[in-house]
């Protein structure tokens, strides 16, 4: 015989979100309890709760909240109950959580310290499925002058040309560069491709004055500075 779905209502109340939160905190709550908060009301033969744990068992690649970072919005959809709405909600926990980790490491962020440099953007691109390269510039004094995606590449590839770069440096006025991207494999070790690029576009940027302090490798909670392991020349 089928499982019976249990609805929120007839859950003992020490066992609801809502009340367990009231009661005991937020913290108290399983990670299905927090987002069934978010979602609210669950459909016709699910809980809220229910729905909430199809969503965390939706992920191929990742267990747990991790896949609200991994699942899209037409994979959310697809999940039986989980309409746009829903969906939308549910990206938009994710999103949330990566812009807050940001805010905490914002004030430390130093350009002459890859380790704060790696902290900022680590919470924004570690769940990324797909390989990209941003460019930051910097004014004399190394003040942020602004940065940019470079480059959207495949689970282990991006393309990027010196060209490109330099082009847009130039326009934001800048002196100093540093390169960052991340490996989708969670291993920030740079490959033979990431080593040539560095070189060719350090090369190409000591041409017409610029100079690239640092590429950063984003990896999952690692990274790899090449200034900081002597990659740089």
């Amino acid at each position: 015989m089928e499982k019976q779905q249990i609805r929120m209502k007839e859950l003992p109340t020490e066992d609801r979100p809502y009340e367990k939160c009231l009661q005991y905190g937020p913290e108290a709550l399983q990670d299905s309890e927090l987002l069934a908060v978010i979602l609210r009301t669950g459909t016709r033969g699910k809980s809220a709760l229910d729905l909430a744990g199809d969503i965390l068992r939706r992920s191929r690649s990742k267990t747990g909240l991790l896949a609200l970072h991994h699942l899209s919005l037409q994979e959310l959809m697809d999940i039986p109950g989980v309409g746009t709405v829903k969906a939308i909600q549910t990206k938009c926990i994710g999103e949330l959580c990566k812009r807050m980790a940001r805010m905490e490491t914002r004030q430390t962020l130093s350009f002459q310290d890859p380790g704060t440099i790696a902290d900022y953007y680590m919470e924004f691109l570690r769940h990324e499925e797909q390989e990209k390269i941003y460019l930051m510039m910097l004014d004399t004094k190394n003040q942020l002058l602004g940065e940019q995606c470079m480059s959207l590449g495949t689970a282990n590839t991006s393309v990027l040309t010196p060209r490109e770069v330099l082009i847009t440096a130039l326009q934001y006025h800048a002196v100093n560069l540093i390169l960052l991207h991340n490996h989708p494999s969670g291993d920030p070790a740079p490959s033979r491709a990431d080593t040539a690029l560095t070189e060719r576009i350090r090369q190409s940027a000591e041409i017409i004055g610029l100079h690239l302090l640092d590429h950063i490798v984003i990896g999952d909670h690692r990274y790899v500075s090449f200034r900081e392991a002597g990659y740089l020349a």
